[in-house]
């Protein structure tokens, strides 16, 4: 596979309507949530970086390195399932070359370059339509899907997340462990918890 042909989809488009801010600017490591996520997928190398940007997208446009391809999902109250339209649709009118997209939220501070590169390698290495991280029980984003596969995200629809597909090619997945997946932060606990495991410095 040629180098840049996996794209790094990053989704925030939401209100953070259980956090009752926005979880996007959420002070972490020397930045925000958002501005760690974007750093991570642009570290790894692997394509271009899109961010799906959408409530308070003017506010939030600030916390994107340099680097990355912001777009706008003015339908983000539809739920995440219009941000991964958006994302794969600016990923393939954009990049014609590219083979796969890798999606991740900006809520889950563990995500390192690391594993994104992981993912990109597992799938490389073998005949996967998709490569996908396992925490907590399941599997999940971030994942990556293989072109053949974008015109069943970009069916998507509502609330429905990228698991839907995964599950269909379960058979056709590689996995990656990816310990500390589970930790998200759609909450105040949720963020009075990664403050206190001492992950957000």
């Amino acid at each position: 596979m040629p180098h840049g042909a996996i794209g790094v989809i990053v989704l925030a488009a939401g209100e953070s309507s259980r956090l009752g801010r926005p979880k996007q600017s959420l002070p972490f490591a020397s930045g925000t949530l958002l501005g760690h996520a974007v750093a991570q997928a642009l570290a790894a190398g692997l394509g271009p970086v899109i961010v799906v940007l959408g409530a308070g997208a003017d506010a939030l446009r600030a916390e994107v390195p340099t680097g990355a391809h912001v777009v706008l999902n003015a339908g983000w109250r539809e739920g995440m399932a219009s941000s991964i339209r958006t994302g794969v649709r600016a990923l393939a009118e954009g990049w014609p070359e590219a083979a796969a997209a890798i999606i991740m939220t900006c809520d889950q501070p563990h995500v390192s370059a690391d594993l994104l590169r992981g993912l990109a390698q597992a799938w490389e290495s073998g005949c996967a339509v998709v490569a996908a991280s396992r925490y907590g029980g399941t599997l999940g984003v971030p994942a990556l899907f293989a072109r053949e596969l974008w015109p069943e995200l970009l069916a998507l629809q509502g609330d429905r997340g990228a698991k839907a597909v995964i599950a269909r090619h379960a058979d056709r997945a590689r996995v990656i462990e990816f310990p500390g997946g589970e930790v998200d932060v759609d909450t105040e606990e949720d963020w009075r918890r990664l403050q206190r495991s001492g992950a957000d410095r």
